[in-house]
């Protein structure tokens, strides 16, 4: 090769060290960028000069110097796909420990002292039983009356509270799912669109799109924290991506995850707009229905959360199941579903795994047996003294038993949202007496009273084997969700170190060190020193020439 060829050996290694410094530069400024991936140099020999052919195992060939092949990101698929998963299951049980948390607060014995509500109701169950000793004592007593019936009144109206306040929190998960919605079909489409995009700008296989491989990898990142996604990529670059085994992005296609709304409840179900079954009105108008997403549903809330089966994947479902699909009753305990009938299993499948509704369930069974234990004990003993007409003990001017408690509505059962304290009584609480027609202080009823307090019949729920009394049921349901939320929180905790330990396995392959950097950088600035020290050495020997020459 004539010197004047050698020079563009020169200039290529000049170029590729000036493009690596700039490659090294590109890393460096962008080390706290979110998503950012770490690109490394890719260089290759050019194609050499062949000067002779011959039989002989050696050509003789010469070298044109260096080519800047490409700049790939380096990246590690089994990390990602890891860490995703890992990071989902984080999330899950994050969600489920705060949710916790939340309920221990509305319950009014969180470490950070808990809500008003909680506390004053916990207050209110032994001070209505300070009000039924007090009255066993002297039953006649208007004085001791009077607190009975009052201490019932503040029992009921703060178990309201209560129980509403656990509604609106089902409320705000409601409200929170939705967002995680949006945020799911937001993400889905700008994946789509990334692809496009990727592949477009690599069509000519020159350029490589790795920021925009940045930007829809971080996407990636946080749909793996809402559900449980898998995906892959084929030779043009096009990235096709499922959500919950579904596909949520293929092709040039978005498969939107739209809401379906209770009518009763409110509570949004998430569902696949692709799967489901529209009707339509008498206009025209798109219509769904509960039977028309089944089978289209996002997630089987029914399914069992476990680890090895990939259930306990995602934010989105951890607030679905937290928030469950409607407001739980007692009678839910005993088998009995929505609508009022028998159905074996029922408890376990449908309101178990929902925290709020377990919750729910077992605090308003606490209400009803109170409320119906107390009227029950009113009427046997109106019962004994005489029929109507002709006793009217515990009796009111209608000839009925007084309950100490009634319904709001008459044909719904008796559940915390539908008791009140009876109005008359509470205006005129001597009219329960307690004095029977013979001028005899009725004690046998203010023992059974006592007893009914102190009868340990109940449990918490079917898979609770401990009896409990009313003194000690709302102690024990308090200690039960500590429990539960300890448990979420160890398993959140150990879960948090697992996600940590893989992001930081993943930082070592994607992420930006300054220190290598800067050794590529010092390693890129003598090799651009060399191409140039040996340019010079050139043009040295072409004046050599020209100038003896020139003699």
């Amino acid at each position: 090769m004539s010197l004047m060829g050698s020079l563009y050996t020169g200039v290529s290694g000049l170029q590729t060290s000036n493009n690596a410094l700039n490659t090294t530069a590109h890393n460096m400024s962008n080390m706290d960028t979110a998503g950012y991936t770490r690109q490394q140099v890719s260089q290759a020999t050019r194609s050499y000069v062949t000067i002779e052919k011959s039989n002989k195992t050696n050509w003789k060939q010469l070298g044109l110097g260096v080519n800047y092949s490409r700049t790939r990101q380096e990246r590690d698929y089994f990390l990602d796909k890891n860490y995703r998963r890992e990071a989902g299951r984080n999330s899950f049980y994050e969600v489920s420990a705060f949710t916790m948390e939340e309920i221990e607060y509305i319950l009014g014995e969180s470490e950070s002292g808990g809500s008003i509500e909680g506390h004053e109701f916990s207050e209110s169950i032994s001070n209505f039983w300070v009000a039924v000793q007090e009255l066993s004592k002297d039953p006649t007593s208007s004085v001791n009356q009077n607190l009975f019936v009052t201490r019932a009144y503040e029992f009921i109206e703060r178990a309201s509270a209560v129980y509403t306040s656990l509604c609106q929190y089902q409320d705000n998960l409601n409200q929170t799912a939705v967002k995680e919605v949006n945020k799911i079909n937001s993400y889905a489409q700008e994946i789509e669109d990334l692809n496009r995009m990727i592949v477009k700008t690599e069509a000519g296989g020159v350029e490589h799109a790795n920021d925009l491989r940045d930007r829809r990898n971080y996407l990636l990142d946080e749909l793996g924290k809402m559900g449980n996604i898998s995906y892959s990529e084929d030779t043009l670059g096009y990235m096709t991506v499922k959500f919950e085994g579904i596909d949520l992005v293929k092709g040039s296609m978005v498969n939107t995850v739209e809401l379906y709304t209770d009518p009763k409840t409110g509570f949004y179900t998430p569902y696949w707009k692709m799967l489901a079954h529209c009707d339509y009105d008498e206009k025209g108008n798109i219509v769904v229905t509960k039977e028309g997403i089944e089978g289209a549903e996002v997630f089987d809330l029914t399914a069992v959360v476990s680890s090895d089966r990939n259930t306990d994947i995602g934010s989105l479902k951890a607030m679905l199941l937290a928030r469950g699909d409607h407001r739980a009753t007692y009678s839910e305990l005993k088998d009995i579903n929505t609508d009022g009938e028998y159905q074996e299993g029922w408890y376990n499948s449908n309101v178990s795994q929902s925290i709020i509704m377990n919750i729910q369930a077992e605090f308003d069974q606490l209400v009803n047996a109170v409320a119906t234990k107390i009227n029950g004990i009113l009427a046997e003993e109106a019962e004994k003294a005489g029929p109507a007409g002709v006793s009217d003990y515990l009796r009111d001017e209608n000839g009925d038993p007084y309950q100490l408690f009634v319904k709001k509505i008459d044909i719904d059962d008796w559940t915390v949202s539908n008791i009140l304290i009876n109005q008359e009584l509470r205006q005129n609480p001597a009219l329960l007496k307690f004095r029977k027609e013979e001028h005899s202080e009725d004690n046998p009823l203010t023992e059974r009273l006592k007893a009914a307090f102190e009868e340990k019949i109940y449990t918490l729920n079917p898979n609770v084997e401990t009896p409990l009394c009313f003194r000690d049921y709302y102690t024990n349901l308090v200690a039960q969700v500590a429990n539960s939320g300890s448990v979420f929180r160890g398993i959140q905790e150990t879960q948090t170190q697992t996600a940590d330990s893989l992001y930081n396995a993943r930082e070592q392959v994607v992420g930006v060190s300054s220190d290598e950097e800067l050794t590529n950088m010092i390693r890129y600035q003598n090799a651009y020193n060399a191409s140039s020290r040996y340019i010079n050495v050139i043009s040295e020997m072409l004046e050599h020439i020209l100038t003896t020459l020139g003699r």
